[in-house]
């Protein structure tokens, strides 16, 4: 499979998105919340680009094999803390979100016990970003496996 086109050869098009990513990248959130999130929304997303991104980020930043490995399956697995959990369920919701409801009122309350009010405005920004970064690398069909994290710490 070979790419459509590539997004990189129109950079004044990408600004928006580097420069929230910017924002978010100095917003406080946890890095590996900020991983972890993005590699949800883009398994639920099925961006294949993004997942070997972010999957590779998170491994290079320190995260478990195991955790990376059951991300799916967040809701049974045992070692992702309360704020985590209530991450991946504002990010669940606002990636797929209810055409009637929206994002339902027990996410929300569930976000809030964990996040400020600060806190969740980053969170959903976040969610927002990579949402449209999949919706940018899923039709250019962005070939996986290439990408190389920067970073090296558990490599």
């Amino acid at each position: 499979m070979s790419a459509r086109f590539s997004y990189y050869d129109n950079p004044e098009a990408l600004k928006p998105l580097f420069a929230m990513k910017a924002y978010i990248d100095h917003s406080g959130l946890e890095k590996s919340l900020m991983h972890l999130v993005m590699l949800r929304a883009s398994q639920l997303n099925g961006c294949a680009y993004c997942i070997d991104m972010h999957s590779k980020e998170a491994r290079a930043e320190g995260e478990t094999e195991q955790r990376l490995y059951l991300l799916q399956a967040w809701r049974e697995a045992p070692f992702y803390s309360a704020r985590e959990r209530a991450a991946f369920a504002w990010c669940e919701a606002v990636t797929r979100l209810d055409p009637v409801h929206g994002v339902p009122n027990d996410v929300y309350e569930q976000a809030r016990a964990e996040f400020n009010e600060r806190e969740l405005m980053d969170l959903n920004m976040l969610v927002i970003m990579i949402n449209s970064w999949n919706r940018i690398a899923i039709p250019s069909k962005t070939e996986a496996g290439s990408f190389q994290p920067t970073s090296r710490k558990a490599a």
